[in-house]
């Protein structure tokens, strides 16, 4: 299946769940691969991701599940979680 990138800018990005998770804003292509390699997205839904005081975020490719009049990926919140407090916990660790 092709598609041009350009489809892709301003598309609604949604989980497989259903929670709106952001818009595309740009997309991050592997040249040597020939192959999409990320999406860049803004607005990030808070409840979707924590990215923080960040303005966005670039999800992997791989997560995308279906692509139409909107983007779905996979649900990924608990993973997301889940690096989270692993990174907080090292944050924690490099205090003492």
């Amino acid at each position: 299946m092709e598609i041009e990138l350009s489809s892709l800018y301003g598309l609604g990005l949604y989980t497989d769940r259903g929670i709106y998770v952001g818009k595309i804003e740009d997309v991050s292509v592997d040249v040597k691969e020939k192959r999409i390699s990320g999406l860049a997205v803004k607005d990030v839904n808070p409840n979707a991701f924590n990215v923080g005081k960040k303005k966005g975020v670039i999800l992997p490719y791989r997560w995308v599940t279906a692509i139409g009049d909107i983007v779905l990926i996979k649900h990924v919140r608990r993973r997301a979680l889940e690096r989270e407090a692993e990174e907080e916990e090292e944050g924690e660790k490099g205090r003492k």
